[in-house]
């Protein structure tokens, strides 16, 4: 078990040396997140919410904001396997005696803290441009771990994706196709009430608005996500998706 857990450390340890060495992509996930909410939030800052309460704009954006941050990071969370397959160094450490699940579960482990941690660096910056966020500990437990498993699940989906193309354009087409429909037919932008029948039927099959909801229920109004309903969705869908990834790596693993 000790063998495992310091393979899983050391996977994790090993991106997020990366990821300080080339941290472009970190600049990128803030100022991207800034340009959505500078403009969209106050381009509709006069935009009139069906909801309870009365809630700006920019505060129902901000939730959507940070989760749409996390989509898009984990998104390309499998990019980083393509290089190591081009260099070789992905199937000389598959042929060691490390396991392919524990080098997975540190790179996912070390993806997703770091998409929670921008996440919550989106959320500070919609608090200075003047976001009303009242996130409650109660609430935000279950929220978090929705937005987590959520983070967990599309990386796992990219890494699989990246591990079986094999190719930088493959992945550049993944990143396109999936985000933008995930997030233009979730809540990110507008609630469900105030899209169209047929739009707000597939933003409730959206794993997105699964998250989305939660995280903004949590720090807008105080309300916890339901853990039947919202959560354990997006558990099962996290399980699946790494499963698919792990199978993945093994099937690499096998041809080298």
């Amino acid at each position: 078990m000790s063998t495992a857990l310091d393979v899983v450390a050391l996977s994790a340890r090993r991106t997020w040396t990366k990821t300080i060495r080339r941290p472009v992509v970190l600049y990128f996930s803030l100022v991207q997140p800034l340009i959505w909410m500078t403009f969209f939030g106050f381009l509709f800052a006069r935009y009139r919410l069906e909801l309870a309460g009365e809630v700006a704009y920019l505060d129902f954006l901000a939730p959507g904001v940070s989760a749409m941050t996390v989509l898009f990071g984990a998104s390309q969370s499998g990019i980083g396997w393509i290089r190591d397959l081009q260099t070789g160094f992905l199937p000389r450490l598959l042929n060691t005696p490390a396991s392919p699940d524990a080098l997975l579960a540190g790179k996912v482990l070390a993806d997703v803290a770091r998409l929670l941690a921008q996440a919550l660096a989106v959320l500070a910056l919609a608090w200075l441009l003047g976001a009303r966020l009242t996130p409650p500990s109660t609430a935000l437990v279950p929220a978090a771990a929705g937005l987590t498993l959520f983070a967990v699940a599309f990386s796992c989906v990219s890494c699989a994706v990246a591990l079986g193309s094999r190719a930088q354009e493959a992945m550049a087409v993944f990143v396109q196709v999936v985000n933008m429909p995930l997030l233009f037919t979730s809540t990110a932008l507008v609630p469900s009430r105030q899209m169209p029948e047929w739009l707000a039927a597939l933003a409730r099959w959206n794993p997105l608005t699964l998250a989305v909801d939660g995280w903004r229920g949590a720090l807008l109004f105080g309300e916890a996500p339901s853990w039947t309903s919202q959560v354990l969705p997006l558990a099962v869908l996290a399980v699946v998706l790494y499963t698919l990834a792990s199978w993945a790596m093994r099937r690499v693993g096998d041809q080298y």
